[in-house]
């Protein structure tokens, strides 16, 4: 549509042009002593307008001609600009592929060409790193950031992540430790330093990255949960040779992170070291606030151990409990050594005897689901 738009306006502009040259009946004189000639005012226009044409034409090809050797070179320059990235893609693919022989070497042809030095150098060093070639690994960091200072943070990121990864945890922290000197931690950074403070043991660096990660919602709420204790149950267990080290660690522990295991353990440790009082208020405090999915039966069991103190208020306080589990049998057994301790000699056999009845009945459950087991698969 728009071609044949394009041919009715030249034809209207042909038939537009012929009517003027009918119409303009004019001449020009040119004289050049002893010369005179006399043309159309027509052939005078159509002859000044094909001589700006050959003209322009002549002036068109000598400049190409003379522009001709820039041409090439820029040319040359573009297809080796464009060879160099295509080798740059293909380190990274072959990277990812994990073929990190041939990775290395496209890498380096891209340094060695210019094409985006500091990240050519970055993935070199990780295939030098899968390949277990340390000193091409470390020589291809140090270029990464010579070649390219606005990699540093990339290249100290790259290094932490490959020290971690051959559990040299110490390195990874120093450099996580130059990169928040200069751009601060992000969340990457918080996750690479976990990893190494869980290499190195430094389980109160673990609690406080646990809880920043958890503040940015960066972690999984079962992956903070286990974190945090598996790092409470190193803690209590270094500090199980200092009473006073375990009592104020224990104080300090934040009721929300007061777990099922590290609950379980701190209740061992402080037995251990006779602190029942401090037992008796962690363990009070647990089940107090556990409900049906997260009773613990056998830190209940640990509340009948419990020896000094107001043992009439632990009774009262387990009664409590057992209406709300009456078919706990760590539980029973917990009140008949309480009631056994205060001479109570009629509840603590009531207690023993009700204790031995569910773990009977519990057992014999168990063992008729398994031996049903083997029936059903045989019909």
């Amino acid at each position: 549509m728009r071609g044949l738009f394009w041919l009715l306006v030249l034809a209207a502009l042909a038939v537009a042009v012929a009517l003027g040259a009918r119409l303009n009946d004019g001449y020009v004189l040119l004289v050049l002593s002893p010369w005179r000639a006399e043309v159309s005012l027509n052939l005078l226009l159509l002859v000044i307008f094909a001589g700006f044409c050959v003209f322009y034409f002549l002036l068109r090809s000598l400049a190409l001609t003379l522009g001709m050797p820039a041409r090439v070179s820029y040319w040359r320059a573009r297809r080796e600009k464009e060879k160099a990235a295509q080798v740059f893609q293909d380190a990274v693919r072959l990277l990812f592929e994990g073929r990190f022989g041939q990775a290395l070497k496209r890498a380096g042809e891209a340094s060695a060409a210019g094409t985006a030095p500091g990240l050519s150098a970055l993935i070199a060093a990780r295939a030098a790193q899968r390949m277990r070639e340390s000193g091409k690994q470390q020589g291809w960091l140090a270029r990464a950031m010579i070649d390219d200072p606005k990699t540093e943070a990339a290249t100290l990121m790259l290094e932490a992540e490959m020290a971690n990864e051959d559990r040299r945890f110490a390195d990874a922290l120093a450099a996580l430790a130059r990169l928040q000197g200069k751009q601060g931690r992000h969340i990457a950074a918080l996750r690479l330093e976990l990893r190494a403070r869980q290499g190195i043991g430094d389980w109160e660096g673990v609690l406080k990255l646990v809880r920043q990660l958890a503040k940015r919602d960066a972690l999984a709420p079962e992956v903070v949960r286990e974190l945090r204790a598996h790092a409470h149950l190193a803690n209590i267990a270094a500090r199980t040779a200092s009473p006073e080290a375990l009592k104020t660690y224990l104080r300090q522990l934040p009721p929300e992170e007061l777990g099922q295991r590290v609950a379980l353990a701190a209740a061992r440790a402080l037995v251990a070291q006779g602190a029942d009082d401090l037992a008796q208020q962690l363990i009070e405090t647990r089940l107090d606030a556990a409900g049906q999915d997260d009773w613990q039966s056998e830190l209940a069991a640990w509340y009948g151990r419990l020896s000094g103190g107001d043992q009439t208020a632990r009774i009262a306080r387990a009664d409590g409990w057992l209406r709300q589990h009456p078919m706990d049998a760590q539980l029973l057994l917990a009140l008949g050594r309480m009631c056994r301790r205060q001479r109570l000699w009629g509840k603590a056999r009531t207690y023993l005897e009700a204790s031995l009845s569910v773990a009977k009945t519990a057992r014999s459950t168990s063992g008729a689901g398994a031996s049903a087991g083997p029936a059903r698969t045989g019909r």
